[in-house]
């Protein structure tokens, strides 16, 4: 599995936060601080905020993902690589919720 595949599947190769990290691109970081905002309905992501290397390697990560997000501190808890390590997957309601939105998660943490 790549290095870049998030705890919960999702790619953080094609993550606008990681791109425009790598990239130094404040005008994606502005854009996608703008729609994070919309999509979570909240006012307090900023472009400042957006900074992540990805949430399974060395280097910054988005405030989120490295302390709020259930599925990452379950995977480190559990001292899994992913969950897709993990017997429950098919049946854990916190990571199925990523899969309603990104079918392609799941597909990624079973190759």
């Amino acid at each position: 599995m790549k290095d870049l595949i998030a705890c919960c599947g999702l790619d953080c190769e094609k993550c606008d936060a990681r791109i425009a990290t790598v990239k130094n691109d404040n005008e994606l970081r502005e854009k996608t601080a703008r729609k994070w905002s919309e999509m979570n309905n909240t006012a307090e992501i900023t472009a400042q905020t957006i900074n992540c290397m990805g949430c399974r390697t060395d280097g910054p990560k988005f405030a989120y993902c490295n302390y709020y997000c259930e599925i990452r501190k379950c995977v480190n808890e559990k001292g899994f690589n992913t969950c897709g390590d993990c017997k429950a997957l098919d049946s854990c309601q916190i990571v199925g919720a990523v899969f309603k939105n990104a079918p392609e998660a799941r597909k990624n943490l079973i190759d």
